[in-house]
């Protein structure tokens, strides 16, 4: 692969990668290609799954496909330039191309979230009101609600991303990563970019922060309900319902937080550094959230029990 070159006047830009390792792309390729593989074949198959099951066609599981829907997306919004990169094809990147790249990640951290906020719903509406369950999530509203995540992310980060458009970029058009995030075209631009760093802030508190705070606060109200029940059995038999969605939580969030600290405090740290902890934010939630649901869910796992079955036969 020739040196990575690109003028500052180009509308050309070049993704770093993975800086000091460009000797053991091919071995780096290996895992990339397996993660990347089974991000595709877990969420297709969750929603297959979802899709032939009867049983399954329920506001939560309707809610994991949109997860798994999300996941599938963001694999596909950042293989081509990872694998790119990885398999010494190019790390060119125009700018219409990365900044399309940028909307679809950004717009897919907020999609997961909202989704995640409206499964942290369905455990309250579940626990907490069981005999108005099925009067609350009908079917129309649990249209309504997935239409309204899909539009709060489709249009919330349109303002600061059209705004990419039109910035001088008049530093060296390196970028640190091995696809394109908002913050690092940012940090290119000779432009007035206040608007773009104050909304983007902003858009993070309303978004992520505020899901979040939803969820936890959705989740006291779920313990101190099932800690009123008597029974133990049906206290824990309550709460395993939430366990799948819990680690759902947590394998979204505490990478993001991960990331927030290192570009924040960790300016001292290695640019490989920065570089694994953006790919673990963009990889480590699609392929874990299959596993989380077929393992913790005995709907899904029947299924999937079956369905290998019948192909081993």
């Amino acid at each position: 692969m020739s040196p990575p070159s690109a003028s500052i006047n180009s509308s050309v830009f070049v993704l770093t990668g993975f800086p000091g390792l460009q000797q053991y792309y091919p071995w780096i390729s290996i895992p990339f290609s397996s993660i990347y593989a089974m991000v595709f074949l877990g969420n297709c198959m969750v929603l297959h799954v979802i899709r032939t099951e009867p049983s399954l066609h329920q506001p939560m599981f309707y809610f994991l496909a949109l997860l798994a829907l999300t996941d599938l997306c963001m694999g596909l919004s950042t293989v081509h330039t990872v694998l790119g990169i990885l398999w010494e094809l190019s790390q060119n990147i125009g700018l219409d191309a990365c900044i399309a790249q940028t909307y679809f990640v950004h717009g897919l951290s907020c999609t997961e979230s909202g989704v995640l906020l409206a499964m942290a719903f369905d455990r309250f509406t579940a626990i907490c009101n069981p005999l108005r369950y099925t009067t609350i999530l009908t079917n129309g509203r649990v249209i309504q609600i997935m239409i309204t995540i899909l539009m709060r992310s489709a249009l919330s980060i349109l303002p600061g991303i059209i705004r990419l458009k039109f910035f001088y970029y008049c530093r060296p058009h390196f970028l640190s990563h091995s696809f394109c995030l908002h913050q690092d075209l940012l940090r290119l631009a000779c432009s007035d970019i206040r608007f773009n760093s104050f909304y983007a802030l902003a858009l993070v508190i309303c978004t992520l922060l505020l899901d979040a705070v939803l969820i936890i606060i959705s989740y006291i109200f779920i313990l101190h309900t099932v800690l009123a029940i008597a029974s133990r059995e049906e206290r824990l038999k309550s709460l395993q319902t939430c366990v799948s969605h819990i680690c759902a939580v947590l394998v979204f969030y505490i990478p993001i937080i991960g990331l927030t600290m290192v570009h924040r405090f960790g300016k001292h740290l290695s640019p490989l550094v920065h570089v694994l902890m953006g790919n673990i934010y963009i990889l480590f939630p699609p392929l874990m959230n299959p596993i989380i649901y077929s393992v913790k869910t005995q709907q899904i796992r029947s299924r999937m029990k079956k369905w290998f079955s019948l192909k081993l036969y």
